[in-house]
């Protein structure tokens, strides 16, 4: 793989995870939306189609990273880093790419949260933010729940059955084939399911940092804060819980 097609790939896969994810959360929170208040279910297969859609459409160019976190994971598995810096640029690029997509789509009724009687708060269609706000609590919950996606991404890899894992050459491609896409996809809902509950799952440190800064730089009517205290946690977290489980991976197949 090239560079320009690494980059390329990147860009492209996380502009699109981004535009659906914060797609759905625009759909549920916004007024005058057809899915408001759809709910968590929606929200959760809205990301998990998102990282579906994305993944297929990188996976030739890049081997659909779209996540720092597995990017890192996969550099531990194979002790290749030359890429990461260029992983992680694309991903950032896309993940600034797809919220603003993902503003224009709603443009309108973001414009409509300009009415104070109908006004919410709109960082959440962006990026995280904890129910409980307790900043070990949540970083645990990040690295946890980022290890629960990155470990089963690399250790799948070792089922013959269904071929899917880190590919051959120089660590860059994450899936053999076009069932593992969908199973990491369901994957992403699961967690979203199981573990999104405490701080909104962020597992991927660009899928948060790149919306916040697009959150910071919209001028969305009544937007709220960006809450720029918080936001290390979902970069610190995932990075350490894709680590982490590139670590667990080396140590136990």
């Amino acid at each position: 793989m090239s560079n320009g097609d690494i980059f390329a790939g990147e860009v492209i896969g996380t502009a699109i995870l981004i535009l659906f994810g914060a797609g759905v959360c625009a759909a549920v929170t916004l007024h005058h939306s057809k899915a408001r208040a759809a709910g968590w279910v929606v929200i959760a297969f809205g990301w998990g189609f998102g990282v579906l859609a994305g993944a297929y459409t990188a996976a030739p160019l890049s081997g659909g990273h779209l996540n720092p976190a597995v990017t890192v994971g996969i550099a531990v598995d194979t002790g290749k880093w030359d890429k990461v810096p260029l992983y992680i640029l694309g991903q950032l690029v896309g993940a600034v790419i797809g919220a603003l997509l993902a503003w224009l789509t709603y443009y309108a009724q973001f414009r409509a949260n300009a009415d104070e009687e109908t006004a919410v708060p709109t960082l959440g269609i962006f990026s995280t933010a904890p129910e409980i706000r307790s900043p070990v609590a949540n970083l645990v919950t990040e690295i946890i729940a980022t290890a629960g996606l990155v470990l089963p991404i690399l250790a799948f890899g070792k089922n013959a059955g269904i071929g899917i894992g880190p590919v051959a050459g120089a660590g860059a491609g994450v899936y053999g084939s076009g069932i593992s896409i969908l199973l990491v996809s369901l994957l992403v809902v699961g967690i979203g399911l199981s573990l999104g509950g405490p701080t909104g799952y962020a597992i991927n440190p660009a899928r948060d940092l790149g919306p916040r800064l697009v959150h910071a730089l919209l001028p969305i009517p009544n937007k709220g804060t960006s809450d720029w205290g918080y936001s290390w946690i979902p970069v610190v977290g995932p990075l350490v819980g894709g680590l982490l489980a590139g670590v667990v991976f080396n140590a136990a197949f």
